[in-house]
């Protein structure tokens, strides 16, 4: 018993000490961020990459321990409830067709292409192909929402940004396990019964971050019902993790029902709710603050957990795979998924900012991690060219998102001033 609990200890230790790295790190690497002028995740990846096992060897949490998984979870969860009380549903309303058809058919269209260029410039088979564009074909809010929070891009450009982001890794998870299931010899396709399960998993996770998020509005916000309007803070948590597993006991998507929380919380004047100024100002530092916290603890853990040998196997034809994904696929998506809203009326220069703003992160690195777990067939290959996936996509294109809204004229006045003054 003694030395069971000694163990214990040594463990708590190594996991404090490591969170007191990543905390000094990411504090560091957030005022630098800052003072150059790029979004901090992509900061915080490189530092990630540096102080991981493979480098300096400060911190080493293993992918598949239970603490990484924790941040990964409730962090992006909590990331996902940020940008979804960011967003205002008078925007949404004139966007919805996009958001809808980019978040399903488009995540089918990246995916393929995708899969047609690994099986030609890997030469991989057909079936390991689709499983890397199923895995990579779908948008990461945890790294999305923050950037938007930091550049501020027109509100429907930036809005229907993020509600894909938040959308599509239903989808994605769809039709990787799809595509799995083929690869492994465990079942046919069948495509009603993706579209069904889509729909249950979108009804079903919408409904469950709906209703919490008017319950929770009503304890903080109604105007007789808000006792417990001082505990703001405490209740969002409270219902983060609720509205995750809820959905997720459904079996349905608890990034969504978090998001759609958020979107309900964020607009409770809509329904008639609304907190005293000072309540609100506590509640808004503390979202800000906690997300700020758990966006840095997944990108240093996502950087420290980049496989260099592996991704070196492929490095040179998964440049190339990546530069397809994010120069073809993802501008043929947009265009082929936009250009029909005609509600919206997209400009050219938003349809150009938005074929650039697709950056890769938790949720393909997740399903990549999967299925190495399972070993399914070119696990290896696939984990290889995803690693290069979000180094390239957080790299290259987070860092650019300010400087290419300004070309196109679609940064906010007040971050247009600022962006010309630097």
């Amino acid at each position: 018993m003694v030395l069971e609990a000694s163990a214990a200890v040594e463990i708590a230790k190594h996991v404090l000490v490591s969170f007191g790295f990543i905390l000094a790190i990411g504090t560091l690497t957030g005022l630098l961020a800052q003072k150059i002028g790029v979004p901090d995740v992509a900061v915080f990846l490189i530092a990630g990459m540096l102080v991981g096992p493979e480098v300096f060897g400060l911190i080493n949490i293993k992918a598949d321990s239970a603490l990484n998984q924790l941040i990964l979870l409730f962090g992006a969860s909590y990331i996902l409830f940020d940008g979804g009380a960011s967003l205002r549903l008078n925007v949404l309303k004139q966007v919805w067709i996009t958001i809808l058809i980019i978040s399903t058919v488009g995540v089918v269209i990246t995916a393929a292409i995708t899969a047609l260029a690994a099986h030609y410039i890997l030469g991989a088979p057909l079936m390991v192909a689709l499983l890397l564009g199923a895995a990579l074909a779908s948008t990461d809010p945890a790294t999305l929402v923050p950037i938007f929070r930091q550049v501020h891009i027109r509100d429907r450009v930036a809005q229907t940004v993020m509600s894909e982001s938040a959308f599509n890794d239903a989808m994605g998870a769809i039709v990787t396990f799809g595509v799995l299931a083929v690869a492994m010899g465990k079942g046919d396709f069948s495509l009603s019964a993706s579209l069904l399960d889509l729909a249950k998993q979108s009804l079903i996770g919408i409904a469950a971050g709906a209703s919490l998020g008017y319950l929770a509005a009503l304890l903080i916000a109604h105007e007789k019902y808000s006792f417990l309007a001082e505990y703001g803070p405490v209740v969002t948590l409270m219902a983060v993790i609720a509205a995750y597993f809820a959905a997720d006991g459904l079996q349905a998507s608890g990034f969504m029902a978090v998001f759609v929380f958020g979107i309900m919380l964020g607009n409770k004047e809509s329904f008639g709710f609304k907190m005293d100024e000072g309540e609100a100002r506590k509640l808004e530092d503390y979202v800000m603050t906690t997300a700020f916290i758990m966006r840095l603890c997944i990108f240093i853990l996502l950087g420290a957990q980049v496989d260099f040998k592996l991704m070196n196997q492929y490095l040179v034809g998964g440049i190339a795979v990546v530069a397809v994904f994010m120069l073809v696929a993802r501008p043929v998506t947009v265009f082929l998924c936009a250009t029909p809203d005609r509600r919206a009326r997209w400009s050219l220069n938003e349809l150009l900012f938005m074929c650039w703003t697709r950056e890769t992160g938790v949720i393909p690195a997740a399903l990549a991690g999967l299925l190495l777990g399972v070993k399914a067939p070119g696990a290896e290959m696939i984990a290889s060219v995803t690693f290069i996936a979000i180094l390239m996509t957080i790299l290259i294109q987070a860092t650019t998102t300010k400087w290419l809204g300004r070309r196109l004229g679609l940064l906010e006045e007040g971050a247009r001033a600022s962006a010309e003054s630097t």
